[in-house]
């Protein structure tokens, strides 16, 4: 059954289940090499500046299922980052058809220090039934924090004696932010719940309909697919209980991101019977076109598929070799999350750019599904080539601006909510976008391109900001090394 297990309450976090590391200075092909070898070993900071919580990212793929409820099983302060996930689910829920974007289900258990020491078990007993009462969703999944993780409460006990009473799932997500120094474990333990206890036995296979494990981007697959004869059945956000629960009855399941459902495409291919594409998502013209032709085979629509990309090479070519023609020479530095960060190095390349480096936050040597094919930054260098300096780094933000003090590119790509600040005080140009739809397929190589064209002619902004931006790293972290803090053995052995 490969790495997932679904009789287990708990899903084993990504240091051991992957191999993930949080530590690397070298270049992409040093560490894919590494990767491929078994030589990839991580290496432990001295300094530590700041981490990601799974507890958010388990949220994230719960928060937004549209007949759902979440308790936060912890103190109020560990609920207080997920109001965020409310916000996107009424910004973005247009542009996904719906209707009426209704108010979301968050909720804690708002633990105080007596109940660290009596325990907060009556607490979330009393907690399930009255989100119950109140809300009448489908499924309540309840995730826990580091207080409730540090002292013991019976998560899954109490949450399989409510759904025996309540008649509706149920499900304990352990996702403690001392678990994992990976942020992406949160993922992997809201899936891990979601596959438990939502998706059941396929009755009956839809062949032409095919799972998309996403955040929120704007629905660009369902275009695309009615080209081809098949239907989006889009996991988590946006979707309904019910929904969720029929996935298993789909022919195919890919992922916009390998970092992020990775695990889902996984669970559901072992357990119900779903291919996964494991093949990199589809960004940059070979990527893409080695996507959709996978997606032609598993759902036997060959012909279509090469139809549709001849048509999208008409359409969309001449436009790419324009801004090929005004990027040429351009440098990028790219901080994002781990496979669309991948991403996100192979638009720069095929725009004809050179990235200057990347800050990633993990690195994961294989996926749940083990397939070397899935490897997505290897296929980065393989049809790319190098790039040299690749961090990966868990959000050391020091680390990113002592390098950008450094390199100063022309434009930083970044892909998480705060990053392009330390670019703009440097009066680099930076450029932050959310939809992780919007840089796919042959369209999205024109859409990234037009911006970040856009993003560089336009710098006044940034170039008076510097002038006035007050930097809090000194001079003399800016002189050092970015790797100063970065101990352990050389993670390129024998390279």
């Amino acid at each position: 059954m490969g790495n997932v297990n679904l009789k287990a309450p708990e899903v084993t976090v990504r240091e051991l289940r992957l191999g993930s590391v949080t530590g690397f200075a070298g270049s992409a092909e040093d560490l894919v090499g590494c990767a491929r070898c078994g030589k990839l070993a991580d290496k432990s900071r001295s300094f530590s500046q700041t981490l990601g919580c799974s507890t958010s990212n388990a949220a994230c793929t719960l928060i937004l299922i549209q007949d759902a409820a979440v308790i936060s099983h912890g103190p109020v302060g560990c609920a207080g980052c997920l109001h965020e996930f409310a916000f996107t689910y009424r910004v973005n829920g247009v542009h996904r058809g719906l209707e009426k974007t209704t108010p979301r289900h968050i909720y804690s258990t708002d633990l105080e220090e007596k109940d660290t020491i009596y325990g907060g078990n009556q607490k979330l007993a009393d907690a399930i039934r009255e989100v119950h009462r109140r809300t009448n969703v489908n499924a309540i999944f309840i995730i826990t924090t580091c207080a409730s993780g540090i002292i013991g409460d019976d998560v899954e006990g109490i949450a399989n004696e409510a759904e025996e009473e309540l008649g509706i799932p149920v499900v304990a997500v352990f996702c403690e932010g001392f678990r994992s120094k990976i942020w992406t474990s949160g993922f992997d333990a809201g899936y891990h719940g979601i596959a438990r206890k939502l998706i059941k036995p396929a009755e009956r296979k839809q062949e032409d309909l095919v799972n998309i494990i996403n955040f929120w981007g704007t629905d660009v697959f369902a275009q695309w697919f009615k080209r081809l004869n098949l239907r989006t059945n889009y996991l988590t956000p946006y979707a309904t209980v019910d929904q969720i629960a029929h996935s298993s009855e789909a022919i195919a399941t890919m992922q916009i991101c390998s970092t992020l459902g990775s695990y889902l495409g996984a669970a559901l291919e072992q357990y119900f019977g779903v291919e996964e594409i494991k093949t990199s998502p589809p960004y940059g013209i070979p990527q893409t076109e080695r996507w959709f032709r996978e997606l032609g085979r598993i759902t036997n629509r060959k012909e279509e598929v090469e139809i549709f990309l001849a048509e999208e090479r008409e359409r969309w070519l001449p436009r790419i070799e324009e801004l090929r023609g005004k990027l040429k020479g351009k440098t990028a530095y790219v901080t994002a999350g781990a496979s669309h960060g991948h991403s996100l190095l192979a638009i720069l390349k095929e725009l004809g750019m050179e990235p200057q480096g990347a800050a990633i936050f993990h690195h994961d040597p294989l996926y749940d599904n083990g397939a070397v094919e899935g490897d997505t930054l290897q296929h980065v260098v393989e049809d790319y080539g190098n790039v040299k300096a690749f961090n990966v780094c868990n959000k050391q933000e020091f680390e990113l601006v002592n390098i950008l003090h450094r390199v100063r590119p022309d434009i930083l790509l970044a892909r998480h909510g705060g990053m392009t600040l330390w670019g703009a005080k440097f009066g680099i140009p930076s450029l932050l976008i959310g939809d992780e739809h919007y840089g796919m397929g042959y369209q999205g190589l024109v859409n990234y391109g037009e911006r970040i064209l856009e993003t560089i002619e336009n710098d006044e902004f940034v170039k008076n900001l510097e002038k006035h931006a007050i930097n809090p790293y000194t001079k003399w972290w800016l002189n050092q090394d970015p790797y100063t803090f970065l101990g352990g053995e050389a993670d390129v052995v024998g390279y």
